[in-house]
């Protein structure tokens, strides 16, 4: 019974044996793989941190080994971007792509980020008026303008409607202006980009009017229709009242209309009609007289 049982496990020893050479000898002779690494291209990259507005320079840029697929709009020509105003922030190792600079001869500054068909107007605002200071660039506001309607007889006071919606900002900063005693004095100013009618009537707005912005969510274009607002609504529950018609206003003594003239007096025409001794008239239709 003992030499039955080593026997069984001689052989299946001597079995495990020669299955572990024979794996051996496969791993042994197996080729070596290697673990390509990912492809390399040459791109344009931001040396530094590229603010808005700048001109590129040969030395804003360098060329350098990116790797995975090259981003759409890249290059590896220096000269193709050098000259090029930079209308988007790029940070440092990015790649300078042609979506994010100026079209060639544009140049930079707040000009170049301008698109065709465009304008920048520029607005004077406080902490107020700039919603506390909230008003950056690539924000989206509202334009409302509150004043008195020309025209109007002042019942309901003053009015407040929206101008403008949606309108996106291209700048908010600090300008330096005089006052009376020509003394420089600090405002802020917000440029935003408009079509030229917009502009139009942001600059009269500007002018004749005082002007609130309003923020808004980028995401959100929708463009909202307003009724605009009086200073009597607000003490009348919010509630609206009609403005009242212009021709059931009491006229003034200068308004008053004129009584209309007195049609011409007509002088009829005469003819004297002999017969023998006797003598008689006849009157036709007359003419208007003339004075």
């Amino acid at each position: 019974m003992n030499k039955r049982f080593v026997g069984v496990l001689t052989f299946a020893f001597l079995v495990a044996a020669g299955a572990s050479l024979v794996l051996y000898r496969v791993l042994i002779n197996r080729p070596a793989t290697t673990n390509a690494g990912p492809a390399l291209a040459q791109v344009a990259l931001a040396a530094k941190d590229l603010e808005v507005g700048t001109v590129l320079k040969e030395d804003d840029v360098k060329v350098a080994d990116w790797p995975g697929a090259v981003p759409l709009g890249a290059t590896n020509q220096v000269k193709d971007i050098v000259g090029r105003g930079v209308i988007t922030a790029i940070f440092a190792k990015e790649p300078v792509i042609a979506s994010r600079l100026a079209p060639k001869g544009a140049g930079g500054g707040m000009a170049a980020m301008i698109p065709p068909g465009m304008r920048a107007v520029a607005v004077r605002v406080n902490e107020v008026v700039g919603v506390a200071g909230f008003v950056v660039p690539g924000t989206h506001v509202d334009i409302l303008i509150s004043g008195n309607t020309p025209g109007g007889n002042g019942t309901q006071g003053t009015l407040t409607q929206t101008l403008l919606q949606n309108i996106e900002v291209l700048s908010a900063g600090q300008d330096f202006k005089k006052d009376a005693e020509g003394k420089p004095i600090m405002v802020q100013v917000v440029n935003m980009l408009v079509t030229p009618t917009q502009a139009e009537q942001l600059s009269l707005a500007a002018s004749q009017t005082s002007i609130q912005l309003v923020l808004r969510n980028p995401l959100d274009h929708e463009i909202a229709k307003t009724p605009g607002t009086a200073l009597q609504n607000l003490f009348n529950g919010g509630r609206m009242q009609p403005l009242p018609n212009p021709s059931s206003r009491p006229r003034t003594v200068s308004q008053r209309v004129a009584p209309p003239p007195a049609p011409p007096k007509e002088i009829p025409f005469v003819m004297e009609i002999l017969s023998g001794q006797n003598k008689r008239e006849q009157k036709f239709g007359g003419t208007p007289e003339v004075k």
